[in-house]
């Protein structure tokens, strides 16, 4: 999926799609968010592949709104995840985490339109390490064209995107990698549910904070929640342990940190751990009323 994501951001550079994407995210801010959120909660981009094609928007000229509400929503669940999150934590976490990530992405769009004269939402992306012209725009002349090998100066723009893509990925993701599987050893799952219990005031909070830097796979993770559960964790805060941990990991910040403004990079990860205490509080409620 990394691959594609790498592949389909140089293809969006060198065809002029991100142009056309562009113009086609000019309508209601509203309603092209909850699409993009609606989109994100049923598609299966995990966050290292959204992030190629989440620069290749951006220096196109695609708004931040709409990628930030496909870029939280979609890491949260897809319909492959659902279905393996009904087998193993029952209906009510499949169903949750898949309301979760739609809502998640909505409230991130929306407040991300709201600060829409702000710098780091106006200039979301560091200065490019290349210089020169947005590596994002296609050849000036010629707009749209998908067939980009049949013409050579796409061709090297594809070429160029594909080449620089893939050493800012590869660069990324071997520190964050590194970063998480350190953290992972030095806070043990037993230390989690011992705080983040039924009877814990701090157990969704603390499940959110730890959750993210924690967090590995959306599969992975499912049997861990179940152990956790299983010693004591609540339902709220095992859901905001694992929508934290998909939306915004530690491996996923690290791979942006050279791409997006610092400030925009906060936005981003204040918006996904408030959308993730909102949902694992409202999970919380729910099951007790409901289980």
């Amino acid at each position: 999926m990394v691959a594609l994501g790498i592949v389909l951001s140089a293809w969006v550079a060198a065809s002029g799609a991100g142009a056309v994407t562009a113009n086609l995210f000019k309508g209601r801010p509203s309603s092209v968010i909850v699409t993009a959120a609606a989109i994100g909660a049923v598609t299966p981009v995990c966050g290292v592949t959204v992030l190629p094609l989440m620069t290749g928007l951006l220096v196109s000229g695609v708004p931040l709104a709409p990628i930030m509400a496909f870029w939280l929503s979609s890491p949260v669940t897809d319909p492959s995840l659902f279905t393996a999150t009904w087998a193993v934590l029952g209906p009510g976490f499949a169903i949750g985490k898949t309301l979760a990530a739609f809502a998640i992405g909505i409230f991130a769009g929306l407040a991300t339109a709201l600060l829409h004269k702000t710098r780091m939402v106006q200039v979301p992306l560091r200065a490019h390490p290349r210089g020169g012209r947005n590596p994002g725009c296609a050849p000036e002349a010629g707009g749209f064209r998908p067939a980009v090998w049949r013409d050579p100066v796409r061709m090297r723009t594809f070429a160029r995107e594909l080449a620089w893509m893939t050493k800012l990925v590869l660069l990324c993701l071997s520190l964050a990698f590194a970063a998480e599987y350190l953290l992972r050893d030095l806070v043990p799952p037993e230390l989690l549910s011992a705080y983040a219990g039924a009877d814990s005031p701090y157990a969704i909070p603390l499940a959110v904070t730890l959750g993210a830097p924690l967090y590995l796979d959306g599969y992975a993770a499912l049997p861990l929640v179940r152990g956790l559960l299983d010693l004591g964790m609540s339902a709220g805060a095992a859901l905001g342990f694992l929508v934290a941990g998909s939306a915004v990991s530690i491996w996923g910040v690290l791979a942006v940190v050279p791409v997006l403004r610092a400030s925009t990079l906060g936005l981003f990860v204040a918006l996904a751990v408030a959308g993730s205490l909102v949902s694992a509080y409202a999970f919380q409620a729910l099951w007790q009323v409901f289980a």
